[in-house]
């Protein structure tokens, strides 16, 4: 215990005032003769024991008065857990304004809560003191210190935003700012609900000369149910066909939801129904169809009804239907399959099919195609080679049958440029195909079941191959010696299918075996690229565009439709293809379309983080437990819940005032003393 001032500590040499009135009694007696005084000697001891300890009562009732008083006017106080420091104080708060903000209690939403203990903090300091503040948007107009006045005029501005950001990285940026001060006296407040999945610190970023006030703001009720992703059960959305919607819904909730309604939109307009059940913190993946009634872009949005977070009860994502798949067969000059695959690709409608000879080949073309078929090309020459590598690094899917006859030299040297397996020899070697990679996605779905003894591929006659150290090959169809009839091979972000055999029936019968339809079908449908159906605000995404940019003076567009959000993006050639990176600058959740030179390039479709949805905060003891189990010294949590902020922080910064105690015990020792002069009789 301390005192404020300590001089007035003389006044206790005022206690001598009783003990000097005690021992010198200034009472006359007066004398009474009586004819017998035995029993009035018995009486006076009696009284005297009595009055003796009448007078010891009165003389400590005065004594702790006296004393009580004094200590009053010296103003004790218990020292707070902060050492002030005197002059100017530098001070930076931070109010959380994510959406899991919109919680409320009964004083209104949290955010609410945050701003009007932000005004209580700054009103218990001095109007020479600065201030910071900061939210989770990091805005430039909040790096710098501004007055008690504009301090309030900022936080009025101060509204729920999608950006979320770890309060580490909010502490760094505080005491990053707060260095640059001249201050002796500095301190942060961390205004926040504390959710879990953002509230850890990290020791080794914190600064121990700046005191750090952690100040909970908890909703009444802990509630939320959620849309946290979707995804589509098939990779390719066709025009006409029916398609099935996948929603993980999350119940962040103390209750069962029962009968919950999703809906779906697409293009604006309900297209279809479905309910759905989720246990008290659980999940569920519930799934709605509809049929693609639109060609080219589609735009979907999933919707839930939930209260009071709002922000992640719709789920906004986009897709192209496309109706066909550009083909190109590249034939060799002495291919005698060329017919195999025309019948296939153009008397059916998902294909729009092209064919060219090896010596009269149309580059043109390789832009607008999805998959190429190189089927027994003589040779492979370096433009070809130069060409198919653009090709398939920006997306493109290849399929390779090499010529019984083929030049191996220009082979191997255009396979080295596609990363490929090397051409060894071949084998003449009759054998059988053993195995099928299911696995790997070529042939999920082909199959309503695996007959490990169906009929296989025979093999007359097939190329052996070794890997190089630069291929990435991996066995969709294994032969019996150990080698395989068809391999994935990536490049940049394209397929490239490896067949070890010729087309030619000479070397094997696949061309009329049931696997090669569904084979080639299935490596055009993955050729078509599918893109994310949706991404996130408040994040730098790279989105591919699968077009080269001129890169002209008039740069790309990215507008949300409602043509309320306009952004330029940053882009760049990567694997000759456009590139856009978001940078953080998408904070609204909708559809929008990428623009160049006023046409349309693309459609978007961007969703809120659901970090925020996860309802799991920590507590005064959680928060209690880190900083102890840290070391964080500094560190101290403000509770405004039985008392006043302002109270509160008057306790930290001043300490716990005494005085008021010690003027109500001086009363009551006064008031004592008269009470044993009243009813104590002698």
């Amino acid at each position: 215990m301390n005192f404020l001032f300590p001089t007035f500590l003389i006044g206790l040499a005022a206690i001598a005032i009783p003990i000097i009135i005690h021992l010198f009694n200034f009472r006359k007696y007066k004398k009474v003769y009586f004819t017998n005084v035995q029993f009035l000697k018995e009486l006076k001891q009696e009284s005297d024991s009595k009055s003796k300890l009448k007078e010891w009562l009165i003389l400590a009732m005065r004594i702790l008065a006296i004393a009580c008083l004094v200590f009053a006017f010296a103003q004790p106080f218990i020292p707070g857990k902060s050492k002030a420091v005197q002059g100017e104080k530098a001070i930076s708060i931070y109010i959380d304004n994510s959406f899991s903000m919109e919680s409320t209690n009964k004083k209104g939403t949290l955010l609410e809560n945050a701003k009007e203990y932000a005004t209580e903090i700054v009103n218990t300091f001095n109007a020479s003191d600065k201030f910071q503040l900061l939210t989770n948007d990091f805005e430039g107009k909040h790096q710098r210190f501004v007055s008690k006045e504009d301090f309030i005029e900022q936080l009025n501005e101060v509204k729920i935003s999608s950006a979320t950001k770890s309060l580490n990285d909010v502490l760094k940026r505080q005491q990053d700012f707060l260095q640059n001060s001249s201050s002796k006296n500095k301190r942060i407040f961390l205004l926040s609900d504390f959710q879990k999945n953002t509230s850890n610190f990290n020791k080794s970023d914190v600064d121990t000369s700046i005191v750090v006030s952690c100040i909970p703001i908890a909703s009444s009720e802990v509630s939320n149910v959620y849309i946290d992703s979707v995804w589509f059960e098939t990779p390719i959305q066709q025009f006409g066909t029916q398609q099935i919607v996948h929603a993980i819904i999350i119940n962040k909730s103390a209750k069962d939801i029962e009968n919950g309604t999703l809906k779906l939109f697409i293009n604006n307009t309900q297209v279809s129904l479905s309910s759905f059940n989720v246990s008290a913190g659980n999940k569920k993946d519930a799934s709605i169809s509809f049929t693609v009634k639109t060609k080219g872009i589609n735009k979907g949005v999933l919707k839930i009804e939930d209260y009071p977070i709002t922000y992640d009860d719709d789920f906004y994502f986009s897709f192209n239907a496309q109706t066909t798949i550009n083909a190109l067969v590249i034939n060799g000059k002495e291919s005698k399959t060329a017919g195999n695959f025309k019948s296939l690709m153009q008397n059916d409608s998902l294909f729009v099919y092209q064919e060219n000879n090896e010596s009269s080949i149309d580059y043109s073309v390789f832009s607008k195609t999805n998959i190429i078929v190189l089927n027994e090309l003589s040779t492979l020459t370096s433009g070809l080679t130069s060409e198919l590598q653009k090709f398939v690094s920006i997306g493109g899917s290849l399929v390779v049958f090499p010529n019984k006859k083929a030049d191996l030299d220009s082979y191997n040297t255009a396979f080295q440029n596609l990363q490929l397996p090397q051409i060894t020899k071949l084998d003449t070697v009759n054998t059988k195909t053993q195995s099928i990679n299911f696995e790997q996605g070529l042939y999920e779905g082909v199959f309503d079941k695996i007959d490990q003894r169906m009929d296989l591929p025979k093999v007359f006659e097939h190329f052996e191959l070794t890997k190089t150290t630069n291929s990435n090959s991996q066995s969709l169809v294994l032969l019996q010696n150990g080698q395989f009839l068809i391999s994935l091979n990536t490049l940049g972000s394209g397929k490239i299918y490896l067949f070890s055999i010729p087309s030619d029936e000479s070397c094997s019968n696949l061309l009329k075996h049931a696997l090669f339809v569904p084979t080639l079908i299935k490596m055009s449908i993955l050729s078509l690229k599918p893109s994310p159906v949706y991404y996130k605000t408040a994040v730098n995404e790279a989105i591919v565009l699968n077009t080269t940019s001129n890169f002209s003076d008039k740069p790309l567009h990215i507008i949300k439709d409602d043509k309320k959000s306009d952004v330029i993006p940053e882009h760049r050639l990567v694997n000759n293809a456009t590139s856009i990176f978001t940078q953080n600058q998408m904070t609204e959740a909708g559809h929008y379309e990428v623009f160049e030179n006023a046409s349309s390039v693309k459609d978007l479709a961007f969703n809120f983080d659901r970090k925020e949805s996860d309802m799991n905060f920590m507590t005064k003891e959680d928060l209690q437990k880190q900083i102890d189990e840290k070391v964080l010294k500094n560190f101290q949590i403000i509770e405004p819940n039985e008392k006043t902020l302002t109270n509160a922080l008057q306790e930290v910064n001043d300490g716990k005032k005494l005085w008021k105690l010690f003027l109500i015990l001086a009363l009551i020792f006064l008031a004592a003393e008269i009470l044993i002069i009243r009813l104590f009789k002698n």
